[in-house]
């Protein structure tokens, strides 16, 4: 079940709480992973944890150097690539009329346009291998919206229409795209939340607890494995039922 055996996935935001949680998963199902990120402490202790994981520290905010970047992820991969999960993103948050247009750009360009870069260049991989999965993380406010977060709800939801755009357009290449819609997860920022507020919070969620990064690497898991072949241009909701589609 979920068998990733040799199979060649690269993880964008590999430093932070969910990639590595998404890392340990699919290491742990039989993949090989590279890993990438800003943070090479991170990355490097990674690599010391699992024997099937390469690192590539990599800023997907250069634009031209991506193509060059899935060229090298998937020679360090061993030539071929079956699945990209992109998880890397960034918040610049303010009121939208204190949001200056580098706040704006900052996390449309990061967010959306990198995600798209990345996915463009892993589809012409994929393409060559008649078979692929590109696998996005979004957010739940990118459905809903959110105070203080017009850019990055803006970028999150661009991130789902893309999806289903490139699903539409590769899906008879067996190329599947899809998303995951992360709320709130346990993470070391989330720990920083003021109590009350993270009282607030709770009270919005059926399931009464955040979710744990964990609970986005099975959902990735299942994307990446043949158990989703038919499932392309969907969007899966993992927050405790505090959103519900």
């Amino acid at each position: 079940m979920n068998d990733l055996k040799n199979r060649k996935i690269i993880v964008t935001g590999a430093s932070g709480g969910i990639g590595s949680s998404i890392i340990e998963k699919l290491s742990n199902c039989g993949a090989k992973v590279l890993a990438s990120g800003t943070r090479i402490e991170k990355l490097e202790e990674l690599k010391s944890k699992f024997n099937n994981v390469e690192i590539l520290k990599f800023d997907i905010s250069n634009f031209d150097k991506i193509e060059e970047f899935v060229e090298n992820a998937t020679s360090q991969l061993g030539g071929n690539l079956d699945c990209i999960i992109n998880n890397a993103g960034i918040t610049q948050d303010n009121l939208a009329i204190r949001m200056s247009i580098d706040e704006w750009k900052k996390v449309i360009d990061i967010n959306l346009t990198s995600t798209f870069l990345l996915s463009k260049f892993s589809i012409k991989k994929m393409l060559k291998s008649k078979s692929g999965k590109i696998i996005n993380i979004t957010s739940v406010v990118g459905h809903t919206g959110n105070l203080g977060q017009a850019n990055y709800t803006a970028s999150k939801a661009g991130i789902i229409a893309m999806s289903k755009s490139l699903a539409i357009e590769y899906a008879k290449k067996n190329i599947n795209i899809n998303c995951i819609s992360p709320a709130f997860i346990q993470t070391a920022m989330t720990d920083k939340i003021d109590e009350k507020f993270k009282e607030i919070i709770l009270s919005k969620i059926p399931s009464a607890r955040l979710g744990t990064p964990e609970d986005i690497a099975n959902a990735v898991l299942f994307l990446a494995s043949d158990q989703s072949n038919y499932i392309n241009g969907e969007t899966i909701h993992v927050n405790g039922g505090m959103y519900m589609a």
